[in-house]
């Protein structure tokens, strides 16, 4: 094989997150071609040669997989990098997934464990309570798009008006404010020029409230009016109602959601959302799980791994806005959370006390340098760090405290595998695990993982 040549071959399966395993007829090699579906015949090109191993690009499906059972629910798929199974049923993408983690896991894992497979998220659409779109077009000089990116694709962007991973409310308020602009031929942030205005929409919607908090992420490149958009969004019929209208002003260099300034056009720059009894408040940037009623099958889930902590001493690190730690703090002794963006520690002691909990100390800052000025001791430690894992530095720092039980919750079963080699090296060992679907029809997935020593 060499690069840039066109093949032909059938995705014999998929590892994760979304490697599709290809035989070509005639070649002993196995090539990996990302985006695609067991069973599906491709073309594709061979766009990397590493080490005799080929990597390649994906051009056309010629055939569809056995497992393609269904229609696609929106205008946009498969293009659109937002989703990627949507036209096989729940059960088989479940299955999959199933396959997948357990894979990775009893290849990280030593000794015998109880894998339990992968819990459903109870929605299968509509379960996102956040979405952040983008500004652009779908092609060179093109009209004004709002959407999500082409898969693999940096640039391209298609306009996301039916997407049924999110509520019909805010794809109602995602072809408002495109409509507003377009009619008006406002510019869009252009990456590699650094010029333009439009940058972002991010959208959050409480699935059990109906609050929805609308932020208009631009640069200060250019002055716009935006009373009329604000009038035209409050008119909106919509399920839920509006609670807040922000213009966040952007004009950091890089394609990150960020605020150097935030101005209230409408509201507050807060929403609500409920989890398992519990009411939490959420701004514009704190990290709250994306999916609410799968998170509480997590949390549950969670709570059921920790087993009986009356009177004992948690530690939640990586806490962001403590979700984790309040759903806790009721059965336990108390609860000590460690985070290190500061607005979600805010969010977090503000949430403690709005639901009345007295039992819970959030603190901020990086996980590694905490540890050291924190005086109680564990009894338990839940972890869920970023999708990287935790940092080498701070990780024996963690297990030096030699609790009996450790609960570690991973977005990327890869970062768990590669922490799990020093975590058992130090003399815990896997009981059991189990998946979570939080991203129902994409190639994520949460795992749960209970450690005893």
């Amino acid at each position: 094989m060499k690069k840039g040549q066109i093949y032909e071959g059938l995705i014999e399966k998929v590892e994760f997150p979304n490697k599709g395993i290809v035989s070509v007829e005639g070649e002993e090699k196995k090539v990996i071609v990302k985006n695609g579906i067991p069973g599906q015949r491709i073309r594709f090109a061979v766009n990397k040669m590493r080490k005799g191993k080929a990597e390649g690009r994906l051009l056309e499906v010629l055939e569809a997989s056995p497992l393609e059972q269904r229609e696609p629910v929106c205008s946009i798929f498969p293009a659109c990098g937002g989703c990627m199974y949507q036209t096989m049923p729940y059960d088989e993408q479940r299955r999959m997934k199933e396959q997948q983690v357990k894979e990775i896991l009893d290849a990280a894992v030593q000794g015998d464990y109880i894998f339990e497979g992968v819990k459903a998220s109870p929605k299968e659409f509509a379960y996102r309570n956040k979405m952040e779109f983008s500004f652009g077009d779908a092609y060179k000089d093109g009209p004004l798009s709002l959407g999500l990116h082409k898969k693999g694709s940096t640039y391209d962007v298609l306009t996301a008006a039916d997407c049924r991973l999110v509520h019909e409310d805010l794809t109602k308020i995602l072809s408002s404010v495109l409509s507003y602009f377009r009619q008006r031929e406002v510019s869009y942030y252009k990456k590699m020029q650094h010029t333009g205005y439009l940058r972002h929409l991010l959208l959050r919607r409480g699935d059990a409230t109906g609050e929805i908090l609308v932020n208009l992420v631009t640069t200060t490149q250019e002055t716009h009016d935006l009373k009329p958009l604000v009038e035209e969004l409050l008119k909106l019929e919509l399920e839920g109602r509006i609670v807040g209208i922000l213009h966040i002003l952007n004009d950091s260099l890089s394609d990150v959601v960020q605020s150097d300034e935030t101005k209230v056009l409408y509201g507050q720059d807060f929403f609500y959302e409920k989890l398992l009894g519990m009411e939490f408040k959420i701004t514009p940037f704190s990290f709250f799980q994306p999916n609410s009623g799968a998170a509480e099958v997590l949390y549950r889930t969670v709570r059921e791994y920790i087993g009986d902590i009356h009177n004992m001493t948690v530690f939640d690190l990586f806490s962001g806005t403590g979700t984790i730690g309040q759903v806790l703090a009721p059965v336990a002794k108390q609860v000590i959370g460690v985070e290190i963006v500061e607005e979600a520690v805010e969010a977090a002691r503000e949430n403690a006390a709005h639901n009345g909990l007295s039992n819970c100390r959030f603190i901020a800052g990086d996980v590694f340098r905490v540890l050291d000025e924190i005086e109680e001791k564990p009894d338990v430690i839940v972890l869920d760090p970023p999708r990287d894992g935790i940092h080498p530095k701070a990780l024996p720092k963690i297990l030096d405290y030699g609790v009996d039980k450790i609960v570690y919750i991973s977005c990327k079963v890869t970062s768990l595998a590669r922490d799990l080699e020093m975590i058992q090296a130090r003399g815990y060992r896997v009981i059991k695990a189990v998946a979570v679907d939080q991203f129902v029809h994409t190639v994520h997935c949460e795992v749960c993982v209970l450690l005893g020593r």
